[in-house]
């Protein structure tokens, strides 16, 4: 059987764009190149409501968002952008602010300077930033106060405000064609030359071409794919990456799992968000957790330590190993604000909670601390593994509270101060 060529640990595909630096006091975000990819949210306040906001970037943060973007639409929300950098600052949230700017932006920017300086980054839809001879020259403007501000700007095109007049101008040279192209290939097209004829006026003006970073975002997950990879083939800008109106729920984070895991397997995004409906009373947090475990399950980064837990089945009646899982799950990401500085690289803790004999010890013994627990008609007894070595076996009606507190004495053990020191 080992005749055959050895096989390959799967891997993704090396990113070959620009790398852009996003900055915001003694915080600089890399984007791009050999950098990791980079968490992004939004948040949904209203922006004049400066400590509701601040709020709600923080709560993004602390959730794994290294870069938020806010909406600043009138004059009022423009003028709160400094309170609400202000605020973040106090309470030692450094996360940078993305101004997302549609039709007054060259106007905001220009009369509120201090927002202009507040904001780390700035995105510009090109399909909303005036139409006939307004549209260069408002363009132009906002690209000027980047390079005032020395501020990266990402120019993000939506098929859901796509500059229609570049659409029907594709559209008049599509049917002159022996060989039209279909309609959605014309909109493709559309999508990929807005970008890069924006990026492109863009560096003429005097912008880097690192700091210009490009997004084509649509709601589709083949259409997305197609887009990208073309994206991809034309430029070297770094990408920001996302399934725009993904949806709600299981639909929202599955086409966004789906879509951008691809693209990324293969080299393809610098920047991710999952646009996510929230669940009533679902926090906005919910898409910065998705975004983490979809690049850690793609094996891209670590941010929270996986828990493995089988799904049950008819030897697993019990709920015993289903409630713990999601106990231990819940606890380590709560923790994680705090542990990642306290715990370097606790992130990459691996632990199981398995619910019978069949695959519990050897899906303990794969992780470094593991509980199998007891199916049904099994003895009532949880052996435990640690590192690879079954360490004890627990019984009685603490098993939970027993391997919660296992879990806890491990971390200390293996990340705390004292053990990062000894092994120094």
């Amino acid at each position: 059987m080992l005749d055959c060529l050895p096989i390959e640990a799967a891997g993704a595909a090396p990113r070959r764009t620009r790398q852009a630096r996003v900055v915001w006091g003694d915080t600089v975000i890399t984007l791009g190149g050999d950098a990791p990819v980079r968490i992004q949210s939004m948040t949904n306040t209203d922006t004049v409501d400066a400590i509701g906001t601040a709020i709600q970037v923080k709560e993004l943060a602390l959730a794994g968002s290294e870069l938020v973007r806010i909406t600043v639409n009138t004059p009022e929300a423009a003028a709160q952008v400094p309170y609400i950098r202000e605020q973040l600052d106090r309470m030692g949230v450094f996360v940078p602010l993305i101004g997302d700017f549609h039709y007054n932006g060259h106007r905001l920017l220009a009369d509120h300077p201090d927002c202009a300086q507040a904001l780390s980054k700035y995105r510009i839809n090109p399909g909303n930033v005036g139409k006939g001879d307004k549209h260069d020259r408002q363009f132009s403007q906002m690209i000027e106060a980047a390079l005032r501000w020395d501020k990266p700007v990402r120019i993000g095109v939506n098929w859901g405000s796509l500059d229609q007049e570049l659409l029907a101008s594709l559209m008049d040279q599509n049917s002159a064609r022996a060989q039209p192209w279909e309609a959605r290939q014309v909109m493709y097209e559309a999508l990929i030359t807005s970008a890069t004829d924006s990026a492109r006026r863009a560096v003429e003006l005097g912008m880097a071409p690192e700091q210009v970073i490009l997004s084509c975002k649509v709601s589709g997950v083949q259409d997305l794919i197609s887009v990208y990879r073309e994206l991809a083939r034309r430029c070297d800008h770094p990408l920001h990456l996302g399934l725009t109106e993904a949806g709600m729920g299981v639909k929202g984070t599955v086409a966004s799992s789906v879509a951008m895991g691809i693209l990324m397997q293969e080299g393809i995004g610098d920047t991710i968000r999952v646009s996510l409906t929230p669940q009533p009373g679902e926090a906005r947090t919910q898409e910065v957790v998705i975004a983490a475990e979809i690049l850690q399950s793609l094996g891209m980064r670590a941010f929270v330590p996986s828990v493995t837990a089988c799904p049950g089945c008819g030897r697993t009646t019990s709920t015993t190993f289903q409630v713990l899982a999601k106990e231990i799950d819940d606890y380590l990401r709560a923790q994680m604000p705090v542990w990642r500085t306290r715990y370097p690289g606790v992130e990459t803790l691996r632990v199981a909670v398995m619910g019978c004999i069949v695959n519990g010890p050897g899906e303990s013994k794969h992780a470094d601390i593991g509980i199998s627990l007891p199916g049904t008609g099994e003895a009532p007894a949880a052996p435990v593994f640690i590192d690879g070595q079954k360490a004890m076996t627990l019984r009685g009606e603490r098993i939970a509270q027993e391997f919660h507190q296992i879990v806890e004495n491990y971390i200390e053990k293996r990340f705390g101060a004292e053990s990062l020191a000894s092994s120094a």
